[in-house]
């Protein structure tokens, strides 16, 4: 490989230039590598399954439906496919090339890309360490119901009764046994962040489980987490295919599936949908991590990565299109359900109105003019026919019973997961088996995710710090050790609270810095022409020029859009969270107190501080060394001596007698994994009367 020309040196580069813009990210051909003692993939299909695995988490189950559902079925998927295109693909391709040629974590691939930024990759290991804190609580919860799910008939089928007055528990009459199972029975949750209440014993062991199934998985690093991933990640299809199928037979199916698909194409010019869909892009594909750098860092230098992003991409997509499936087949079930349990209820208080004195003289003449005896012979059409034109003569009492309102209400999250799907579950025939079989995808479908985030920060420290990368098995256990202690916050009676808190504010707007700076310093700072030739070196190919114009223009500018939209958002908006009314027995919209707005900045800051702090750091560190450099200079003058290289024949050559220019000194020309040629040179010192002979003949 012929060595590539320096970039301009003017100005407005200057402070990035401490060697980054010399640096070649792969070596030439021929040139060996010494990371021998580099873990590796056994195979490909193992390191495909730890990226799908990662890349495919609850967000595509519980997220992207709800988006989808609330956004225009058919006219998202086709806005989220056109993002995911010209920023989802080219954004996940430059962190696979950057860590397969590089062969370390975030923290390594950006120093060496331009060690003023440094930063980004202990930004991308804390934020790592955020989502890993509550990533686990949701994995915990998962642990719970499964345990729960071992009996028949399921506990969260119908509503307990009080034994003091015998009767149904009110907040459970007041809501459904599904909510007051999450709220009451899982989370015994607080009305309000403000009121922390003790500790949630069984979540806290459920939470302690949690992190030790993670710790054992990992603690061979990606030998003994790959192994995992064998299950964990080709596990949950197969779920989601059994559910896909039982699902189409149920009642309700296809309403589901025709309200998924309807397109809405007026939500183009929703500019909210366009920022819900590339956050959307940006959370699915697990950019900024760091979790993709590092898993690629363990492939062979000429593994073809494009490739990898675009067959990753595409199962990321498909996976979401098929949990979509599964649950608008479900939920147009259960909104069925709902909508004929509506029916029979208003047909019995018709009858009752019918029975009475007073209406005699009306059902004389037909009245209701509707079959009030049989409601099971009484469609929805049926009826919403008959109380289009009665509805007036009815009264209050008597409702509309709508299939599309149902559809309407959207449920997102542990909602959809802990709520509606255990609601569904329970009217299942075999409804343990079904149970068990759901919380069994979502627990295999967070610890994958799970062992992604957690390489995002292990790998990263082993790679830069050499004591913590000799001590792998400490690392580990003692990392999960602490995301147990710390995760304590989110097994409190308030915690769910604090688990929403930081899924909404810390991992967003940092990620979103990370990404820019990360494309930035690709883009800008190394070249994206340097940047294609090196991947050209690597691939054997020139990817397309296409990638080039997305990397420098549109994948910066969405980035930089997504995060002002992010930012006006949150300001103009105002956090906010939603709280569980006992007494109400319903869910209302809060806002954060001002010390949980306090702990919000505090998370983001911290997370985005390591930016800026590795770049004054770097900027300190050199003025020390130019600062040095000059001193040495100073010393050499004073004492008139040089060093000087000399061949093996002892000829001097008169170039090597000039000093080094400035310019020279502070750009050091750098090669990735590049021995120096120093096998066959030799040094020695020239006393000053030679060197003032020399001197006096060059004048000549």
């Amino acid at each position: 490989m012929t060595e590539k020309p320096p970039l301009d040196s003017n100005e407005d580069r200057s402070w990035l230039s401490e060697g980054q813009s010399e640096t070649q990210l792969t070596p030439p051909d021929g040139v060996e590598t010494s990371d021998e003692d580099r873990p590796a993939w056994d195979s490909k299909i193992q390191y495909v399954l730890a990226q799908v695995g990662f890349s495919v988490g609850l967000g595509n189950v519980w997220r992207f439906p709800y988006l989808c559902h609330q956004n225009g079925g058919g006219a998202f998927m086709l806005l989220y496919v056109f993002l995911l295109l010209i920023v989802g693909v080219p954004l996940f391709f430059m962190e696979l090339a950057a860590g397969q040629s590089i062969r370390q974590g975030s923290i390594g691939v950006w120093k060496h890309i331009s060690p003023k930024l440094a930063g980004i990759g202990y930004s991308s290991c804390m934020v790592c360490f955020y989502v890993a804190l509550y990533y686990n609580v949701i994995i915990a919860w998962s642990l719970f119901y499964m345990g729960n799910s071992f009996q028949y008939p399921l506990p969260w089928e119908q509503c307990p009764i009080d034994v003091t007055t015998n009767t149904t528990v009110k907040e459970c009459a007041s809501s459904s046994p599904t909510s007051y199972f999450w709220f009451r029975k899982a989370l015994n949750i607080t009305n309000s962040i403000e009121e922390s209440g003790e500790f949630n014993p069984i979540m806290t062991g459920c939470l302690l489980a949690a992190w030790a199934i993670v710790s054992l998985a990992m603690i061979k690093g990606i030998k003994s987490s790959a192994k995992v991933m064998y299950f964990s990640s080709v596990f949950p299809y197969v779920v989601l295919f059994i559910f896909l199928i039982r699902g189409l037979m149920l009642d309700g199916a296809m309403d589901g599936i025709t309200y998924m698909f309807y397109p809405k194409l007026e939500i183009w010019g929703n500019v909210q949908v366009w920022r819900q869909a590339a956050t959307q892009v940006f959370f699915a594909l697990g950019l900024g991590y760091g979790s993709v750098i590092a898993y690629s860092s363990y492939n062979p230098v000429h593994n073809n990565c494009h490739r990898d992003a675009l067959m990753v991409s595409c199962i990321n997509f498909m996976t979401s299109v098929l949990a979509s499936l599964v649950v608008f087949v479900v939920m147009g079930f259960r909104a069925k359900n709902i909508a004929l349990r509506c029916v029979t209820e208003n047909l019995g208080l018709l009858n009752l109105m019918s029975s009475a004195e007073s209406n005699q003289q009306w059902v004389a003449r037909g009245w209701p003019w509707i079959n009030t005896t049989d409601p099971s012979s009484v469609s929805i059409a049926e009826y919403r026919q008959w109380y289009s034109h009665h509805s007036d003569m009815v009264g209050p009492n008597i409702t509309d019973c709508s299939l599309e309102e149902e559809m309407n209400k959207g449920v997102e999250g542990t909602g959809l997961a802990f709520i509606a799907f255990t609601e569904v579950m329970a009217l299942f025939p075999a409804s343990p088996f079904w149970s068990t079989l759901f919380f069994l995808m979502l627990l295999n479908l967070g610890l994958s995710t799970m062992f992604g985030t957690m390489q995002g920060i292990l790998t990263p420290l082993m790679d830069n710090f050499s004591l913590l990368g000799r001590h792998r098995t400490i690392l580990t256990v003692s990392s999960c050790a602490l995301g147990f202690l710390l995760g304590l916050l989110f097994t409190q009676r308030s915690g769910n609270y604090f688990v929403t808190m930081f899924d909404d504010y810390s991992a967003t707007l940092p990620l979103v810095i990370v990404v820019v700076f990360e494309t930035y310093s690709v883009a800008w700072v190394y070249g994206t022409d340097r940047f294609l030739d090196d991947i050209e070196v690597m691939l054997k190919w020139r990817p397309p020029v296409v990638y080039k114009y997305l990397w420098k223009y549109v994948c910066l500018l969405a980035m930089v859009g997504l995060l002002t939209a992010s930012l006006l958002r949150m300001v103009l908006k105002g956090p906010t969270y939603t709280a569980w009314n006992q007494n109400t027995a319903s869910e209302m919209t809060l806002p954060y107190p001002g010390w949980a707005l306090a702990m919000i900045v505090m998370l983001i800051v911290f997370a985005s501080l390591p930016v800026p702090i590795g770049y004054i750091h770097s900027m300190l560190k050199n003025r020390r060394l130019r600062n040095t450099s000059s001193e040495e200079v100073g010393g050499q003058e004073m004492h008139r001596e040089l060093y000087t290289k000399c061949s093996s024949t002892e000829q001097l050559d008169f170039n090597s007698h000039q000093d080094p220019t400035e310019e020279e000194e502070a750009h050091p020309r750098t090669a990735f994994a590049l021995p120096l040629p120093i096998g066959n040179e030799h040094y020695r010192l020239l006393p000053q009367q030679e060197e003032e002979d020399e001197e006096q003949d060059t004048v000549v």
